[in-house]
């Protein structure tokens, strides 16, 4: 009977636990669906303003821009995760891209300095002893543009910073994320356009114009009233606006990465309990056959 008892709590363990995992799944599932709608929206107008900071690098005046030059110093990562768990690999995956891209630059710990938006790529890096520049949680579903104003203008106005990397879960669809790191600083055409290429989704309402609808940049620029004024306008805002965008990619993985893991314990809790139900049938069941068999035998035994 104490092996029943057992067996019994168990059963009744794995579909409480059920319960729980399926409430998380659907608050994920919500969740999910409004960060997806807002990645989404927010590709076009972060294609749009990364575009624009493409065309500007390629011009003469704007090209001898420190920020659109390389120079010897040290280089900024951008770690974004989240601060809760129950996510898959969702922000091992974006750790072990920006560690792999550390090694493959063949930096030290002393060429970077890390500024970390969310609790896991924090303590993860400040536990290696790297130096965090600044540490931000990353609790809230709507943080907006202005709030990351600060992670900027630190690594603006820091000199000894001359290149700048953003690492985070690029959303893909509802089961596919895809960890990305993305140089942002010094400005590059190409760079530029493989961060575009990837906000910009193949198919949909976000989906790039054809390319007979586009309109051909002009060849040439003129900046007014000076290249230094505009630059020191724009591309802090530009600079905060590929942060953003990064985040809200994040964001809906995060959420889509939860929903799928909920998901699955839902299922396996099920089997669980499951399983458990059949041991407890068997085990009753070979109980009861061994009372009738005792009970059968102490009659044959008083004929």
């Amino acid at each position: 009977m104490a092996n029943l008892k057992s067996i019994k709590s168990k059963i009744l363990s794995s579909k409480k636990m059920g319960t729980v995992t399926r409430a998380m799944e659907a608050v994920s599932a919500v969740k999910m669906r409004k960060g997806q709608d807002r990645a989404l929206s927010g590709r076009a107008y972060a294609a749009a303003a990364l575009t624009m900071l493409e065309r500007l690098s390629g011009t003469a005046d704007l090209g001898r821009h420190p920020m659109m030059q390389e120079r010897v110093g040290k280089t900024a990562f951008v770690v974004i995760t989240s601060d809760k768990g129950l996510a898959g690999s969702l922000n091992s995956g974006v750790i072990r891209k920006a560690e792999s891209e550390i090694k493959s630059l063949g930096l030290e710990k002393k060429d970077v300095v890390v500024f970390a938006f969310g609790r896991r790529g924090g303590e993860y890096f400040a536990s290696r002893g790297f130096d965090i520049g600044l540490h931000k949680s990353n609790v809230s579903d709507a943080v907006t543009e202005a709030q990351l104003g600060d992670i900027t203008k630190e690594i603006l106005t820091r000199e000894d910073i001359t290149r700048v990397h953003i690492a985070y879960q690029n959303f893909i669809s509802s089961f596919e994320q895809s960890p990305s790191v993305r140089q942002i600083v010094p400005v590059r055409p190409h760079t530029m356009r493989e961060i575009v290429m990837g906000i910009r989704p193949a198919r949909g309402k976000y989906a790039p114009l054809p390319a007979s609808e586009l309109v051909l940049p002009p060849a040439a620029y003129t900046v007014e009233p000076d290249a230094d004024t505009v630059l020191s306008v724009l591309l802090p805002k530009l600079l905060n606006i590929a942060i953003f965008h990064a985040l809200l990619e994040n964001k809906a993985s995060e959420h889509s990465a939860r929903m799928v893991a909920m998901k699955s314990a839902t299922d396996k809790a099920k089997e669980m309990a499951q399983a458990f139900t059949r041991k407890f049938n068997k085990i009753r069941q070979a109980a009861i056959t061994r009372e009738v068999s005792e009970i059968t035998s102490g009659m044959e035994a008083m004929k």
